[in-house]
């Protein structure tokens, strides 16, 4: 479900930057780390087995066939996101922190 509504949203995106005169013609990079969800959206042979998420798996499908969308898997300890979904310790917050470039400004130099 949450392909699904991120692929909408990089659809939207895109549409928002056409009109903005900006032309993308590389497909859009999903990274994912659930490779369960990424063999689902990418193969259609495991859709028979997910019944309940036909609507979800058609949307995120048709971008990945149109090749709007190219997903891609990423290990559980380095997605970055995770920083903003789940309680994280100090070592790996800070390291997602400094990849997000994020500084605190009131730390001492």
């Amino acid at each position: 479900m949450s392909m699904a509504a991120v692929t909408c949203e990089l659809t939207w995106l895109r549409y928002l930057l056409k009109d903005l005169g900006v032309d993308h013609h590389r497909p859009t990079q999903l990274f994912y780390d659930n490779q369960a969800a990424l063999h689902i959206a990418t193969n259609s042979v495991y859709h028979e087995r997910t019944k309940h998420i036909e609507l979800d798996y058609y949307t995120v499908h048709e971008h990945i066939q149109n090749g709007e969308t190219e997903t891609t898997y990423v290990q559980t300890e380095k997605q970055v996101a995770d920083i903003f979904t789940k309680p994280l310790g100090q070592a790996d917050f800070h390291h997602h922190i400094g990849k997000l470039g994020i500084l605190d400004i009131y730390m001492p130099t």
